[in-house]
């Protein structure tokens, strides 16, 4: 059978594929609407694919007629084994979502009216960015932070734990996220420690989740000066659980954003953050999540608790060792840096002979020798002089890496 050849005005030109629900953007080029929803709400991208222009406007047209044109297209080449698609539903209009909202507001409507909301997320994102215009955001944080709780029918699903997940779905805008923040005069972030501390496991991962994206928006240092002690708590608990591989990443990724700030080091410190961390390291070898256990790390080791929790880990040094040269060249400069800070504050002689023992002096030689950075190189070399005396005559010293001792 001869092959059919597709129009190519026929064809998306993201997906190189047969559009079936065609829109037009500001620029004028028509793509396929799941392809440049994704391409502008979740890659968050502001120009057209095609003319690299910005887009004056996020707006999608449907273009009826040329979708018009495919169908029948298709239904004139049925024969070849072409089937005809069926005309997409409408994107949902903010007077609907406005209604639905409404009908939440009443505690006997509330579990139908978000499992409803649900399901409109869940259909493409042109519908997500009209329930955040229509103020559906708003409205699902303050269900999270309201102190009473619904169950659905079965008992299983709470409304706090419904709004949550729909609010994580929304994958809001950066504008959006920032608002958040403020919900309920900043309640919102202490309702979210909460559902940590006393959520399911899926609403914790919710939660955590969420707080990373808000911190990731957020402009705001005194968000992450003002957060207590309790919040660091709750985030390392789900750290310690693993509840999944992307709220683990998110936890990291939270606390790294709030680390810098205020005495926020000493309060992860004393939340158990160094111990969970070294414990996860031991069995961890993806490479982004181990960067950014030794970014963490490397924080938190800037405060002298954080450094007395390393070195009280039995395992806290070998570790960090261990992952120099074994990572990435940016795993192995925190690991570096990490036992830079342990070598200007905290090196006592047992600790310097345990790091000697551990082989740690043998590793910063072999640093010297091969490309893993300058500032790496500098910080090896200075910890070798740091301790030149303890460790220049040392047998640990292998004969070949003798020669780049600084001394």
């Amino acid at each position: 059978m001869e092959e059919i050849q597709v129009p190519p005005y026929f064809i998306c030109p993201i997906s190189l594929e047969m559009m079936k629900d065609p829109v037009t953007i500001s620029t004028g080029i028509t793509y396929d609407r799941e392809n440049i929803e994704r391409w502008i709400f979740s890659a968050k991208n502001n120009t057209c694919p095609v003319t690299k222009q910005s887009l004056t406007s996020i707006e999608l047209t449907p273009n009826v007629t040329l979708r018009r044109f495919i169908q029948s297209w298709c239904t004139l080449n049925a024969s070849h084994g072409i089937e005809r698609f069926p005309t997409p539903k409408p994107p949902v209009s903010k007077a609907q979502i406005l209604k639905l909202l409404k009908e939440a507001k009443s505690r006997e409507m509330q579990m139908k009216s978000l499992n409803t909301l649900r399901s409109i997320a869940s259909v493409n994102d042109a519908n997500k960015r009209c329930m955040e215009s229509a103020g559906a955001a708003e409205f699902l944080a303050s269900v999270v932070i309201d102190s009473s709780d619904v169950l659905d029918e079965e008992g299983f699903t709470s409304t706090k734990d419904e709004a949550l997940s729909i609010l994580y779905q929304l994958k809001l805008s950066e504008d959006g996220l920032r608002s958040l923040i403020t919900s309920g005069n900043g309640e919102f972030i202490e309702s979210l420690t909460c559902v940590m501390q006393r959520g399911s496991y899926e609403s914790r991962a919710y939660a955590v989740m969420l707080m990373k994206d808000m911190f990731e928006a957020s402009t705001l240092p005194t968000l992450f000066s003002s957060l207590k002690k309790e919040f660091f708590a709750q985030v390392v608990r789900v750290l310690r659980d693993e509840i999944s591989q992307k709220a683990t990443k998110a936890s990291l990724q939270a606390l790294a954003h709030a680390c810098p700030f205020g005495r926020n080091r000493v309060k992860a410190a004393e939340a158990g953050a160094v111990r969970v961390l070294v414990d996860l390291l031991l069995d961890s070898s993806e490479k982004r999540t181990c960067e950014l256990m030794l970014i963490l790390l490397d924080q938190i080791c800037q405060s002298a608790e954080g450094r007395a929790e390393l070195l009280n880990h039995p395992g806290g040094l070998a570790i960090v060792s261990k992952k120099i040269l074994r990572v990435s060249k940016v795993g192995s400069e925190r690991a570096i840096k990490i036992l830079h800070s342990i070598s200007k504050f905290s090196s006592t002689q047992s600790v310097v002979q345990e790091m000697l023992s551990l082989g740690v002096v043998a590793k910063l030689c072999l640093v010297l020798q091969v490309d893993c950075g300058s500032k790496a190189k500098d910080r090896a070399r200075d910890i070798l002089k740091i301790h030149a005396k303890a460790w220049r005559n040392s047998p640990c010293i292998p004969m070949n890496l003798l020669s780049s001792y600084p001394f």
